[in-house]
């Protein structure tokens, strides 16, 4: 007998352990709550639907919730943080005693403490963007025990970025450089003025780049148009869109060129769909067809979303920074039902560092987890 309890235990705790890895499964319509196994109902609130990278967790974690019996429904705050606040209200009313926020206004310590406040003795794990702004680190984590964030290194992706389009040039000099006067010239596609990770992203991803090149003898990067002291063109919703992109690259091509000597020489986007969007420009007129013949403008984005990889694969962009969403949707999981077996906020978030090495806590904290990022270029 007490063999067969054995087996069982261990049975019992694979599945549990296995119950948030990120699947394949067709996830429950997110209009309506999963089917669960447990009282615990988890609202989780999402900054914008159409965000592609965000659409891919929502995918995963939809899929991994259903799988561990937990009932959900995804909110769309649809770019509003005032959306988004009146979201939270509604659910504590309706019983959800579990909420997973994806904040609209990044950085925004007032924001994140209006939702805390909604929630009132409700569990509160933000997710992706962050909560806190630049020298306001713990204003909002640790003063609550009530509350994790599970999202990224903000600095982390741009650095990498930065150091991949070093090592690319330096190797690849003479064929980037198309006017063949030395120096490689940019456009840079940032997301979001007020995002930590568009911030960094966008300081990083020129600044590491350029030490790379520095060290090995080349000149720094050259910002396409010398007009533009900022340096980057922003996506005037911080929708971080393809749309935006593929606007402002095709009205740069209409000056910038290799007729006219000054063509764009390299394209540097905050995230993965500000690519695709400036490459479906450089496609318009003749480049980066992936057909061995024409040129290809080199282009780096972040998130290592499908249809990223896909272009890098067919050849038409050249490298990108790994945003891992089947990670972040485990991570999620995984802290969740973490509090819906009774544990606090912050041994969940102790759980969820335990359970993989993509995984850690942030220096400081205990509620802080952080999903690695990874280079991707093939």
């Amino acid at each position: 007998m007490k063999k067969l309890l054995a087996l069982l235990l261990a049975v019992a705790m694979v599945f549990s352990m296995a119950a948030c890895n990120s699947s394949s499964n067709t996830p429950t319509p997110s209009e309506a709550p999963a089917e669960g196994g447990s009282d615990t109902k988890v609202a989780v609130f999402w900054y914008a639907f159409s965000d592609a990278y965000l659409s891919t967790v929502r995918s995963a974690l939809d899929a991994d919730l259903e799988a561990a019996g937990i009932e959900y429904q995804d909110f769309d705050g649809n770019n509003n943080q005032g959306t988004q606040l009146e979201q939270v209200q509604t659910a504590v009313t309706n019983g959800f005693n579990v909420l997973v926020v994806n904040l609209v206004t990044s950085g925004s310590a007032d924001a994140a403490q209006q939702i805390i406040s909604a929630a009132g003795d409700v569990p509160v794990v933000f997710f992706n963007r962050a909560v806190e702004g630049d020298g306001e680190e713990g204003a909002v984590l640790g003063n609550n025990a009530n509350v994790a964030f599970i999202g990224t290194d903000a600095p982390e992706a741009g650095h990498m970025q930065g150091k991949m389009i070093g090592d690319f040039l330096v190797a690849n000099y003479d064929a980037t450089d198309l006017n063949g006067d030395g120096a490689i010239s940019y456009a840079m596609f940032m997301g979001d003025a007020a995002n930590v990770e568009a911030i960094y992203r966008t300081q990083f991803g020129v600044e590491d780049a350029n030490a790379v090149l520095t060290e090995n003898g080349k000149p720094e990067l050259v910002y396409f148009n010398a007009a533009n002291t900022d340096k980057y063109q922003l996506d005037p919703n911080g929708a971080w869109s393809n749309a935006a992109a593929n606007d402002f690259m095709n009205t740069n091509l209409a000056e910038y060129s290799e007729a006219n000597g000054n063509m764009i020489e390299l394209v540097i986007a905050n995230n993965d769909d500000m690519a695709l969007g400036a490459i479906a420009a450089l496609q318009s007129a003749g480049y980066n067809l992936g057909d061995g013949k024409s040129v290809k403008i080199p282009v780096f984005g972040v998130d290592a979303t499908q249809a990223a990889q896909d272009a890098i694969k067919a050849d038409t962009m050249t490298g990108t920074v790994k945003q891992d969403a089947d990670g972040m949707a485990q991570a999620i999981c995984t802290a969740v039902s973490a509090i819906a077996e009774g544990a606090t906020v912050a041994d969940a978030a102790a759980k969820v560092v335990s359970s993989g090495d993509i995984f850690t806590m942030a220096e400081g904290f205990t509620n802080k987890v952080f999903v690695a990022y990874a280079p991707f270029t093939e």
